[in-house]
């Protein structure tokens, strides 16, 4: 039997004081509602079992994954009430699993509210669409008897853009209140990250902050006040010398202006740093820039260590992904920044 592992060539490190202080700084926002934690996705990919402990540590007390089985994997980790699933049941066994764990489903559709009630209801909550047309009880909808005989804690929506001042926020809002005035319900909410900074009439009782509990500035009025939460880190794998003149990597995309020297690194397009970074993207060693060179690999980068003389095989580079300049830098998303990180990196 195998007493020792190998050592991983990727860490995704992470700053738990930093996510605890955005999550902080969001609950203050929140004004009069509390904030709770969207950790659905692995946590956006940073890892729900280490997100999970330093957020109910620093106070969150409302998580919400999307699938049930992100559920099951994290009921060990907090009070299965305070964990709601949001895609609902789409089944018998997810009704059973709630209903014996504890756990909330989000109902979104008369079929499923259905469903749980003939499993033997209990509390739940209840999504309403009021304008993303994806999920959630359509509006014509919330006169149905059928919701009478639901037992909701929390009465959501979502919005569909509430980056943006000028989009449907207002009328969405509205929709969320003519609602909640139609529907008994214990608590309201409909403000992600980007609807907390919309104010409080917003609010209502519990805001789901996500992608700035990770580090994403949803707009500019999250610029300086949400910290940076992961680094990805990789290991050099080999250094070399080349000559002017020499090619770097795949379809020879980066020719040596003169002499350099170069590493390759371990991480690649597998993990999540996708092709996008070719010849644009920078890793760093105790602050010194160390620019991609040439295409992204599966598995692989090369990157420039002409200002890092004294790296060596085994050494570690971390990537520059501060998450509002590398998705300018990128072309990708926040999101997409943090939930494609592999599964090869130590979490």
């Amino acid at each position: 039997m195998l007493t020792d592992l190998p050592v991983p060539a990727l860490r995704l490190d992470l700053d738990g004081d930093a996510l605890a202080a955005n999550w902080r700084m969001l609950d203050r926002w929140s004004g009069a509602a509390r904030a709770g934690a969207a950790v659905k996705a692995d946590a956006y990919g940073v890892g729900a079992h280490r997100v999970v402990p330093l957020l109910r540590e620093a106070g969150c007390r409302d998580f919400f994954v999307a699938h049930w089985l992100e559920a099951a994997a994290l009921v060990d980790l907090l009070d299965p009430r305070e964990l709601a699933v949001l895609h609902g049941p789409l089944s018998d066994a997810d009704c059973r699993f709630a209903r014996e764990s504890g756990v909330r489903p989000v109902i979104n559709s008369l079929e499923q509210a259905r469903r749980w009630l003939a499993q033997g209801g209990g509390w739940c909550d209840l999504m309403v669409d009021t304008g993303m047309n994806r999920l959630g009880v359509a509006m014509t909808d919330l006169a149905d008897e059928t919701l009478r005989g639901l037992q909701v804690d929390v009465l959501h929506s979502h919005l569909v853009a509430s980056e943006d001042e000028a989009g449907p926020n207002e009328q969405q809002r509205r929709r969320w209140r003519e609602a909640c005035a139609i529907v008994p319900h214990q608590r309201a909410a409909l403000a992600n990250s980007g609807g907390i900074a919309l104010g409080p009439d917003f609010h209502g009782d519990l805001t789901r902050p996500g992608l700035a509990l990770y580090g994403g500035h949803p707009n500019a009025a999250f610029d300086g006040k949400i910290r940076q939460v992961v680094v990805p880190r990789a290991a050099v794998l080999q250094v070399r010398r080349i000559a002017a003149g020499e090619t770097v990597g795949y379809n020879a995309t980066f020719t040596a202006p003169r002499a350099m020297r170069v590493g390759t690194i371990a991480i690649g397009y597998a993990d999540g740093y996708l092709r996008c970074w070719s010849s644009r993207g920078v890793f760093r060693n105790s602050e010194k820039p160390l620019p991609v060179l040439g295409r992204v690999s599966m598995d692989m980068v090369v990157i420039d260590l002409d200002a890092a003389p004294d790296l060596a095989e085994g050494d570690w580079v971390s990537a520059d992904y501060a998450l509002p300049e590398a998705a300018q830098t990128s072309g990708l998303s926040q999101y997409e920044l943090l939930t494609g990180l592999g599964r090869r990196f130590q979490r």
